[in-house]
């Protein structure tokens, strides 16, 4: 199934397909891109990671792909890149090591700083790589159970001012400081994949495309904005409730 929604494109397949329609809609982005360098944004949780093992398989991802793209992680909490939770660490260790992916080519969120240092030091090196006010060419997000994705999370004050930057840190309560992409940088994204696989994903799910809550309650609604650029990836299971 393959379908336009007011959130964006959803297209509904088994696992192993959707997983190679990342690829694709990543080496379309790359033929397009506007920037001098192409840079691919990886996200958090399970999901990602499962795609990560995958794509590390010889072959998964074309040569020319890897060899171009600057990698980093689109959203990141404040913990060392060794630490089990973190975005980026485990991207290194399940995907860019194993590709060989050279250092210059990995980008992750400076978390040694105070977070609004580390928001910074991460803006400034965006700037260099894509631009004035650029984000990413590819960004992967995730969707939590909670309807949050990136460092979006129920109520959260980037929704009201994000400082006009596509990059911030913001603190997450219980769950601590976060590093994550903004709503401005969103809409400076060249291709938004969302990637929600399971039956347990399938309330978040339906509540973000089917339900009438709040981008506040359900923060992952705010792709609505950019829905010309989101493809929602999702697999039967996840798919059930819609």
């Amino acid at each position: 199934m393959d379908t336009a929604t007011e959130y964006g494109r959803l297209v509904i397949a088994p696992r192993e397909a959707l997983f190679a329609h990342v690829v694709a809609l990543a080496e379309a982005q790359r033929q397009r891109r506007a920037s001098r360098h192409f840079t691919w944004a990886l996200s958090g949780g399970q999901t990602p990671q499962d795609w990560c093992r995958w794509a590390a398989q010889p072959g998964a991802l074309p040569p020319e792909l890897v060899a171009e793209t600057h990698f980093t992680v689109s959203d990141e909490r404040m913990v060392t890149l060794n630490d089990a939770q973190s975005n980026f660490g485990n991207a290194e260790r399940l995907l860019l090591s194993p590709l060989g992916v050279p250092r210059e080519h990995r980008h992750p969120w400076v978390v040694a700083y105070e977070p609004a240092a580390a928001a910074e030091a991460y803006r400034r090196t965006w700037l260099i790589l894509a631009g004035p006010g650029a984000s990413y060419d590819v960004c992967m997000l995730g969707l939590g159970d909670d309807g949050h994705t990136a460092s979006f999370f129920p109520g959260t004050p980037l929704f009201t001012d994000d400082g006009g930057l596509p990059f911030a840190a913001v603190d997450a309560g219980a769950k601590g400081w976060r590093l994550t992409i903004t709503p401005t940088g969103l809409r400076t994204c060249g291709s938004i994949i969302v990637m929600v696989l399971g039956s347990g994903k399938a309330e978040a799910l339906r509540r973000v495309l089917r339900g009438n809550e709040e981008w506040s309650q359900v923060p992952a609604k705010i792709l609505a904005t950019v829905s010309d650029r989101v493809t929602w990836l999702v697999d039967e299971a996840a798919a059930a409730r819609l």
